[in-house]
């Protein structure tokens, strides 16, 4: 992927369509056209506790992957952006912002168990975020997809 090829904004790799899961062609197609080494950084974590900012921040934009206002969930499925890796010249990182697990609208422990062990399986470095301390119940949460 050249310089001129890398994505000015996210696109949705896997749709999340009335809890069922499917790959965007689109997206696809843009990881097809990949032809350096990649390194894939994929976070998964509650609802609503910043996990697309942090991904913002790891592409070093104020802005990409969209943030909610409200304490509704907003992500929707798993997004992808590819940006140049900035340590690795040569390198692209492909950064994977998932849909907030434990959402009570969406009311799906499958669909959670689903999109965890996705962002587990394609990631390089998995990043799983938790707001305050890891506890019992946070650890419990870890092991249904596995």
């Amino acid at each position: 992927m050249t310089p001129e090829t890398y994505m000015p904004s996210p696109v949705c790799l896997i749709e999340n369509i009335n809890g069922q899961l499917e790959v965007n062609q689109e997206a696809l197609g843009i990881l097809s056209n990949i032809k350096q080494p990649v390194v894939v950084v994929a976070i998964v974590g509650f609802y609503r506790t910043g996990k697309s900012y942090l991904m913002n921040k790891l592409a070093g934009k104020k802005s990409g992957f969209s943030l909610g206002s409200t304490v509704q969930s907003h992500t929707k499925g798993i997004w992808m952006w590819c940006v140049p890796h900035p340590q690795k010249e040569g390198s692209t990182l492909v950064l994977l912002d998932t849909e907030g697990l434990g959402d009570v609208e969406k009311g799906d422990n499958q669909n959670d168990c689903w999109i965890f062990a996705l962002s587990v399986l394609l990631s390089s470095t998995f990043v799983y975020n938790s707001m305050g301390v890891i506890n019992q119940q946070a650890m419990d949460q870890l092991q249904y997809p596995f």
